[in-house]
C-alpha cells in the first residue's frame, strides 16, 4: 500500500492509460473543506495518478490548481464525480467515485455490438453528460469507449453509462508537452480540426460521440489504418460508409455528427433529443407518429449557436490561417509600416556584382609584395587540402596491379652473400715499428645505396587466339539409329528384323521337319498365342 497525501491509501491498480494509472484506494480520514466530497474513513474510492512527466511540468501543475474549481463543480448523473485533487511533491492525483463495472471498450469486445435502439439510448445519456459539461465551459476532447464506465452491467439493474477523465486532456495539453503539430486525443476518435491544429470547440466532442455511436452499432470505428498518420488522413479526406444493419434515421444522426465542418454538427442537447426520438421510432412497438418523427430527425439536429471553446486554440492564440503575414521593422528612420513589403538581407558580394558565388574551398589569392598588409599574412603555396588531395592521387597512381615475373620478385631471389671486408695489414709488435710507418684508420663503411623505386606498369594481356571454326557435319542419308540407344524407331526396326528373320528361318530351313509340323509360319504363331492365352485364363480361373 502507498499513501497519497494524508487522507488516501492506494491498494491495487485497476487500469493504465495514456495519462496515468487508476488505483483502487481507501480513504483514511475525512477530507477537508477543499474537497467537493468529504467522504468517510474506510470508504473506497478511485484515484487516478497522473504520469511523472505531467507532474514535473510546472505549467500542468498551475493549470491543475487553476481549474480545480471547474473539475470539482462538474456534477451529473452520467459523469464520474471528481471528489478531490491531490498535489504532493512530484505527484498529481484525481480522487473520483469508484464505479464497479467495466469500461465500454471491454464490454464491446466481450459481448459484441449493441442493437440500434440500445446504442441510441446509451449514446443519448452520454450526450446529456456532454451537454452539462459544455454548459460549464468544459470540453472533454478525448471521448471514446474506454472513457465510458458501465455501472450496473452485471444485469442486476439497468445499465448506466458514466463518462470519466474530464479535464485530463485539458491538463495534458501543456506547452511543455505538446507542440503545434501534435494533438490531444486518440487517432481513431479525433476530430478533423484537432488533427489539423485548427481552433477547437465543443463540436470535437460531438464528432467523438458520432464515432462512438458507429462503434456501438458495428463493433469497430469507421476509420482505421495501419498507422496513426493513415487514420488521420482518412478522418480528413473520407466519408463514413453506412452499414446495412443501421436504420436510416439513426444513420442520419451518425452522418450529421461526423461532418467535417464543426459548425454543421448538432449541439449535445439536440443530439440527445434526436437520439431519443430515433430510438422511439425504430423500436418494435413504435407507433406511426413515432416512426414519422424519427424520419424527420434532421430538423432536431440544429448546431450550437455558441459552442464552448477550448482555451489555447482560438484564432488569436493558436494558429490562425487567416491572420495576415507581418514583417519585422527595418532599421530605416521611417516609422514601422505593417503593410510594407518584406525586405531581404543585403548581399555579401561586391557592389554592382550581385551576391558572391558559393565556393567549395576558399581561394588563396597571391599577396603582392608591395601591397599593404591589412591583416595577418596569408601562407604561400597550395592550400593544405590541395596538398592532401594531390598526395592521395599520387598514392593511387603508384599502387597498380600487374603480372610479376618470379625472377623479378624480391621475395623469391636467392640471398647473395656479402663479400668479406678486407683485413687491415698486420701491425708489427709494439716498439718494433718500422721507420716512417703511420697508423692507418679503418675505412669508413660505405652506405648502401637503395635502388630507386620501380614503377610497375601493367602489361597488356596477351591476345587470345581465335578458335577454329567448326565445320558442320554432313547430314546422314539415314538418320535413324539402330537399337540399344533408346530410340523408338530403332526398337521398331529391330522387331521388324527379328520377325523377317524368323519367317525366313521357318520357310527356308528344315526347322519344320525337326519340329514335326506342317503348319505355316503365321498359323504356328497363332497357335502359340492361343495356347498362351488359354494358359493365362486357366491360371486366372
Amino acid at each position: 500500500m502507498r499513501p497519497v497525501g494524508s487522507k488516501y491509501l492506494l491498494e491495487e491498480p485497476l487500469g493504465r492509460g495514456a495519462t496515468g494509472t487508476v488505483w483502487r484506494a481507501r480513504q483514511r480520514e475525512t477530507a477537508g473543506a477543499e474537497a467537493a466530497v468529504p467522504g468517510e474513513p474506510g470508504e473506497t474510492v478511485a484515484i487516478k495518478v497522473l504520469k511523472e512527466e505531467l507532474a514535473s511540468d510546472a505549467d500542468v501543475v498551475m493549470r491543475f490548481l487553476r481549474e480545480r474549481s471547474v473539475l470539482l463543480r462538474l456534477t451529473h448523473p452520467n459523469i464520474v464525480r471528481t471528489r478531490d485533487l491531490v498535489v504532493e511533491g512530484d505527484l498529481l492525483a484525481l480522487v473520483m467515485d469508484l464505479v464497479d463495472g467495466p469500461d465500454l471498450h471491454r464490454y464491446l469486445r466481450d459481448n459484441g455490438p449493441f442493437s440500434p435502439v440500445a446504442a441510441a439510448l446509451l449514446t443519448a445519456q452520454i450526450a446529456d453528460a456532454l451537454a452539462a459539461s459544455h454548459a460549464d465551459g468544459v470540453v472533454h476532447r478525448d471521448l471514446k469507449p474506454a472513457n465510458v464506465l458501465l455501472a450496473g452491467s452485471d444485469g442486476a439493474e439497468q445499465m448506466h453509462p458514466m463518462l470519466t477523465d474530464f479535464g485530463i486532456a485539458r491538463l495534458a495539453d501543456s506547452p511543455g508537452l505538446t507542440r503545434t503539430h501534435e494533438f490531444v486525443g486518440t487517432p481513431a476518435y479525433v476530430a478533423p480540426e484537432s488533427a489539423e491544429g485548427r481552433p477547437q470547440t465543443s463540436a470535437v466532442d460531438i464528432y467523438g460521440a458520432g464515432i462512438l455511436l458507429y462503434e456501438l452499432l458495428t463493433g469497430r470505428p469507421p476509420f482505421a489504418g495501419a498507422t496513426a498518420l493513415e487514420v488521420l488522413h482518412r478522418h480528413l479526406a473520407e466519408e463514413p460508409q453506412r452499414p446495412a444493419s443501421v436504420p436510416e434515421p439513426l444513420w442520419m444522426v451518425v452522418e450529421r455528427c461526423l461532418r467535417k465542418r464543426p459548425e454543421e454538427r448538432p449541439s449535445a442537447e439536440n443530439l440527445a433529443r434526436g437520439l431519443r426520438t430515433v430510438a422511439a421510432g425504430i423500436g418494435a412497438h413504435a407507433t406511426p407518429q413515432q416512426a414519422e418523427a424519427a424520419l424527420g430527425v434532421a430538423a432536431l439536429l440544429a448546431p450550437d449557436p455558441e459552442p464552448a471553446t477550448v482555451p489555447g486554440t482560438e484564432g488569436s492564440q493558436g494558429t490562425d490561417a487567416a491572420a495576415p503575414t507581418q514583417v519585422l521593422p527595418t532599421n530605416a528612420p521611417s516609422p514601422y509600416d505593417p503593410g510594407a513589403p518584406t525586405s531581404v538581407l543585403p548581399s555579401t558580394g561586391a557592389p554592382g556584382q550581385g551576391p558572391a558565388p558559393t565556393r567549395a574551398m576558399p581561394p588563396v589569392p597571391p599577396m603582392p609584395a608591395a601591397a599593404p598588409m591589412a591583416g595577418p599574412p596569408e601562407p604561400e603555396g597550395p592550400h593544405p587540402w590541395e596538398s592532401q588531395l594531390r598526395a592521395a592521387r599520387d598514392r593511387n597512381e603508384q599502387t597498380q596491379v600487374q603480372y610479376l615475373d618470379p625472377q623479378d620478385d624480391p621475395l623469391r631471389r636467392r640471398p647473395q652473400r656479402r663479400p668479406a671486408p678486407a683485413q687491415a695489414p698486420q701491425q708489427p709488435p709494439y716498439g718494433g715499428q718500422q721507420a716512417g710507418y703511420a697508423p692507418q684508420r679503418p675505412p669508413a663503411p660505405q652506405r648502401r645505396q637503395e635502388p630507386p623505386p620501380q614503377r610497375y606498369e601493367p602489361a597488356p594481356p596477351p591476345a587470345r587466339e581465335p578458335r577454329p571454326r567448326r565445320e558442320p557435319r554432313p547430314r546422314s542419308a539415314n538418320p535413324m539409329r539402330i537399337p540399344g540407344l533408346g530410340c523408338l524407331k530403332g526398337c521398331l526396326f529391330t522387331v521388324l528384323l527379328l520377325f523377317v528373320a524368323a519367317w525366313l528361318i521357318w520357310e527356308f530351313t528344315p526347322l519344320q521337319e525337326w519340329i514335326g509340323t506342317t503348319k505355316g509360319f503365321f498359323q504356328q504363331i497363332g497357335d502359340v498365342f492361343a495356347s498362351v492365352q488359354h494358359f493365362v485364363q486357366k491360371i486366372g480361373g
